[in-house]
């Protein structure tokens, strides 16, 4: 009997042992792992961020109702940065130092995404599906950083190709004047000369652009004489410029990356016609690829009415690839043991792979292009 009550004793010592190294984690209980988010809401007058929002939601309730991650029920806590850098930076620095998370989580834009990456480089925690195209976000390598979506680099090479299989190899950049938008310049000058382009006209504006100098970066385009133009940057002020160039009788043909698309679209009306927009997730209305048709079955179910979105979909395939990042971190997480764990890692998202290696974390290279109908949808 003394054995029995001596084994018991030992096996309980061991079990509060085991739950206090659990505890010693932050962000990490037995029955809960803590994520952190910030995120661009903007009060929820963000469409985009509120549907990337309900696609991460949609998932991690689907999750959650199975038993979650390792018996572990996935928290998550968001923060609104209002889509400003320095909200953003400090979001992060709270989320980790006193709400104490396990890690960090599901950014929008290129600007706070780099801020709350610049958070968890000096705080040392990892910051998995930034769903910004930022380069900032992949070099210099980041070893804490870890984006599901394709780079902005892959799809200015998608649209810049199409552009040249159909005679248009003078290309014009609309893009914002900043340390980024330097960078994707430098980006878009290496494609044009990998595919035999030109680009004729560089397009920087500040956050402040008015009317006037609009129409000057119009009458730019007009005199090199650019065939197409391609976007990054403010979905507001390629709004502005598109409209300016049509009145003034332009002909170049309007090329715009995913951020935004849906905004631009529906903001301009018929002027979008014939608009080819680069696209990092598969078509959400189509039913031809597995991932699209698990979003559509969870979507209607958890959001009966909501209509399908670009956003909802890349906040699903991203809240999916983080669940499959953090069974990879076992059945005790450790931020050490889930850095060991993605070093390497091919997560699948259901035929699509993203890709971690040891000097790039590349995520997903997926890169599709859609066509605006004259009824005003996508047509991939």
């Amino acid at each position: 009997m003394n054995m029995r009550r001596t084994a018991a004793h030992l096996i309980a010592m061991a079990a509060l042992l085991a739950s206090t190294m659990v505890q010693a984690v932050d962000g990490v209980a037995p029955n809960r792992i803590l994520i952190g988010q910030s995120i661009t809401l903007q009060g929820g007058s963000n469409d985009y961020g509120n549907a990337v929002q309900a696609g991460v939601q949609t998932y991690l309730k689907a999750v959650n109702s199975r038993g979650g991650v390792n018996g572990r029920q996935i928290a998550l806590i968001t923060l609104d940065d209002d889509n400003k850098t320095d909200v953003a930076e400090a979001n992060a620095q709270k989320l980790v130092e006193q709400d104490k998370v396990f890690m960090l989580f599901g950014s929008i834009e290129g600007g706070p995404s780099t801020a709350v990456m610049k958070a968890a480089n000096k705080l040392s925690v990892p910051f998995f599906g930034p769903m910004a195209g930022s380069p900032t976000l992949r070099r210099p390598f980041q070893p804490l950083v870890f984006p599901v979506r394709a780079e902005h680099r892959e799809e200015f090479k998608a649209l810049i190709a199409q552009a040249k299989n159909f005679g248009m190899g003078k290309v014009a950049f609309l893009r914002s004047d900043s340390e980024v938008g330097a960078q994707h310049l430098a980006n878009v000058k290496l494609i044009c000369a990998e595919l035999g382009s030109e680009l004729v006209a560089d397009l920087p504006f500040k956050g402040d652009i008015n009317a006037a100098q609009i129409e000057k970066l119009v009458q730019l385009t007009e005199q090199a004489g650019a065939q197409m133009v391609l976007n990054h940057g403010s979905s507001g002020v390629y709004e502005a410029f598109i409209r300016k160039s049509r009145a003034k009788g332009l002909r170049t043909t309007f090329y715009g990356v995913n951020s935004g698309s849906t905004q631009l679209v529906k903001h301009l009306g018929d002027l979008s016609h014939g608009m080819v927009f680069s696209q990092v997730v598969p078509s959400p209305w189509e039913r031809k690829t597995s991932i699209t048709r698990e979003y559509q079955d969870e979507f209607a179910k958890a959001r009966p009415g909501e209509e399908f979105s670009y956003g909802s979909l890349e906040g699903y395939m991203t809240a999916k690839a983080l669940v499959l990042a953090l069974r990879l971190a076992g059945p005790n997480p450790t931020r050490e043991g889930l850095l060991a764990a993605l070093d390497g890692a091919r997560l699948d998202l259901n035929g699509l792979k993203a890709v971690y290696g040891n000097d790039l974390h590349q995520g997903l290279g997926f890169v599709d292009l859609s066509i605006v109908t004259r009824d005003l949808k996508f047509r991939h």
